[in-house]
């Protein structure tokens, strides 16, 4: 059997994806087979696993840094926020239902066996695996038939290390306090703690780190600054998006509106890392800016409800405005069904709307229908005679006159739809901008250089760097014992 560990958080956003990834390219590094897993993730960043069937996108960067296939049984449960407190649930891979917030929490014990059959396929052949929970164990009115944190751990017998954010501040109280409140079975799993996103002197951290170990006998694996590299790495989580509303100063200005239900986002990545770009995320409550060039309409999870949100929040007469001053527009699956003249629901699957009207920009209309297409794609640009390669992951069929012009042969069959003057274009493939040749041109034809540059090649130079990162900082004793 394979050695685990779980790195599980004194909170969300603690930084337990990025250091997954770290250590499982440390390892893969030094020569292991090492594999991630999560039990539940909540997230509408979505991958399609190379086995097929879709898992965390957080799961999926995990694997390419571990330098291995990535299987929709590393991370089996995924909840995909769709209603205001609904989820899509997906286990091992394929849909499996809808439910509430409090329905879910009766269904959870139900899972519990996927998830352990899950995580021993992951294990099986495998040197380590890397564990990573959600949210935070001491959320104890959660803990009956928790399956995300101590519920797994104390199940597998996964022993877990506790990781501390003291950017946000009280990194002290957060750990103390999870100690406090743990039940003594599920205290006695943790081995010790990581203080992650430190700023300035560690030494200065040494009176907390005993003070710590004092109220807890916990001992601290290390003290690891702010993880430059991270910034490079494709996003999981919406929060993220808040932080980076702004963007930097740059020749070419391009806007994407934060849709409520926004899912894939990490599509917008690629641009944002071209130092040309100032790539604007639109909160709600400010315009789409006059002088953007280009608007990209994101993915979304529940394309009726943010459609109507996209209307109350008056984006439909900005982009209106827009697209008279000669702006073009980008709508990625669920952006491009919100393109079109229509978006037809007949069974109710996002909710009580059966039809609503589209922002009429392509000639087009959807019909959602039950069936998910789920799939790894390789396509080519019709515009620029580009190869790409991404993924699907949409409800739903759209078809009309302009898809008589599509924007893409998708594995040898036409895909999306170009206007007439060839300002708007809609397309189902997600990692459109993650192809260097694609980005490339499209960025010549708003009069950049558009220098070509390998995006994946610097993700994979990212994660060697955090890799490098937390090889120097975290204990090497506690190192050796995990990686060798």
């Amino acid at each position: 059997m394979a050695r685990a560990i779980m790195l599980q958080g004194t909170g969300s956003d603690v930084g337990k994806t990025v250091m997954v990834a770290g250590l499982c390219r440390l390892a893969a590094n030094r020569g292991l087979t090492v594999r991630p897993f999560k039990p539940q993730n909540m997230s509408n960043n979505a991958a399609v696993a190379d086995d097929g069937g879709e898992i965390g996108r957080a799961q999926w960067l995990q694997s390419l840094a571990a330098r291995t296939p990535s299987s929709v049984h590393m991370n089996p449960v995924l909840l995909k926020p769709q209603l205001e407190n609904g989820s899509q649930i997906i286990v091992q891979g394929r849909v499996f239902g809808q439910a509430k917030g409090r329905d879910y929490q009766r269904l959870k014990p139900q899972l519990l066996g996927a998830v352990l059959a899950s995580f021993e396929k992951v294990a099986d052949g495998a040197d380590l695996v890397i564990v990573e929970g959600a949210g935070s164990p001491a959320e104890i009115n959660l803990r009956a038939g928790d399956i995300a944190n101590m519920g797994f751990a104390t199940q597998a017998g996964v022993p877990v290390v506790l990781v501390g954010d003291i950017d946000r501040g009280g990194v002290i109280a957060s750990l103390v306090g999870t100690h406090a409140i743990l039940a003594d079975a599920d205290r006695a799993m943790i081995s010790g703690y990581i203080i992650n996103k430190f700023r300035g002197d560690v030494s200065l951290f040494d009176n907390g780190i005993r003070a710590i170990e004092g109220f807890t006998g916990w001992p601290c694996f290390g003290v690891v600054p702010w993880l430059s590299g991270a910034a490079r790495l494709p996003a999981e989580d919406s929060v993220v998006l808040e932080r980076l509303a702004k963007g930097g100063g740059g020749a070419l200005k391009i806007a994407v509106p934060l849709l409520p239900r926004i899912a894939n986002f990490d599509d917008l990545d690629p641009l944002r890392a071209e130092p040309d770009v100032e790539l604007v995320f639109v909160r709600s409550g400010e315009r789409l800016p006059a002088d953007a060039s280009l608007i990209v309409l994101p993915g979304s999870k529940s394309t009726i409800s943010d459609l109507a949100d996209f209307r109350a929040r008056g984006w439909d007469r900005d982009l209106e405005m827009h697209v008279r001053r000669g702006g073009r527009v980008i709508g990625i699956c669920g952006g491009y069904q919100m393109l079109g003249r229509t978006v037809h629901d007949p069974l109710g699957l996002e909710g009580g709307t059966l039809a609503t009207p589209g922002l009429a920009l392509l000639d087009v209309e959807t019909e959602m229908a039950p069936e998910k297409t789920v799939r790894n794609s390789h396509a080519r640009s019709t515009e620029y005679d580009a190869p790409l390669a991404g993924y699907q992951i949409h409800l739903g069929m759209t078809r009309g006159p302009d898809c008589g012009r599509p924007s893409a042969i998708v594995d040898g069959v036409p895909d999306g739809a170009l206007s007439v003057n060839g300002l708007i274009m809609g397309t189902y493939l997600h990692g459109l901008f993650a192809s260097d040749a694609y980005r490339t041109r499209l960025l010549q034809s708003f009069g950049l250089s558009g220098e070509r540059r390998n995006y994946r090649e610097s993700v994979d130079k990212a994660l060697d760097e955090i890799a490098g990162e937390l090889e120097r900082y975290l204990d090497p004793r506690w190192l050796a014992g995990l990686v060798g």
